[in-house]
């Protein structure tokens, strides 16, 4: 969560720094990682469930530190957690597609706020989280934590999802 909320993201990228944004950046961030627990070689359902858990508690948190009335937090948490499984599913979709970063950017552009102006930045950010989800495809749970920390900061996305070139 703390890659989402990396200002280097929001301005390289185009995605808006707004409560949306964050939002859909967490989401964005959070589906390699989800679709690795719900779908890879040893799904592990539990810990994808707890993952989810804690993003809807920090939603929850950060809506009461921006000072959202008490009475409309838990509306706006449900609304966060049901984008949360509708975008990945969505995003899913995409990945399966004939065209995955074509399918992937079309979707980020209509659903992060500020990629619906900046196709550039929806290609480079679908680039990278193909990668991320290819990158965990294959990795143990056990080993997770430590392969999260290895993947490319999304701030620099627009480097390490370029192909190499041989000279």
């Amino acid at each position: 969560m703390t890659r989402a909320r990396a200002p280097a993201l929001f301005a390289r990228h185009g995605v808006l720094d707004t409560p949306e944004g964050r939002t859909s950046a967490i989401i964005l961030l959070m589906f390699p990682l989800l679709e690795r627990l719900q779908r890879g070689n040893t799904p592990d359902r539990r810990l994808a469930r707890l993952t989810a858990e804690t993003f809807v508690t920090d939603i929850d948190d950060c809506l009461r530190e921006m000072g959202v009335g008490d009475l409309s937090v838990p509306k706006k948490v449900k609304r966060a957690a049901q984008a949360l499984g509708e975008r990945c599913l969505a995003y899913r979709r995409a990945a399966a597609s004939p065209e995955p970063v074509r399918a992937l950017a079309d979707e980020l552009a209509a659903t992060v706020p500020g990629l619906d102006h900046n196709a550039g930045g929806a290609e480079v950010l679908a680039r990278f989280t193909l990668k991320s989800v290819a990158d965990l495809a294959t990795v143990p749970t056990e080993k997770l934590a430590s392969a999260l920390a290895a993947l490319p900061d999304p701030a620099d996305a627009a480097t390490a999802s370029q192909p190499e070139t041989s000279a």
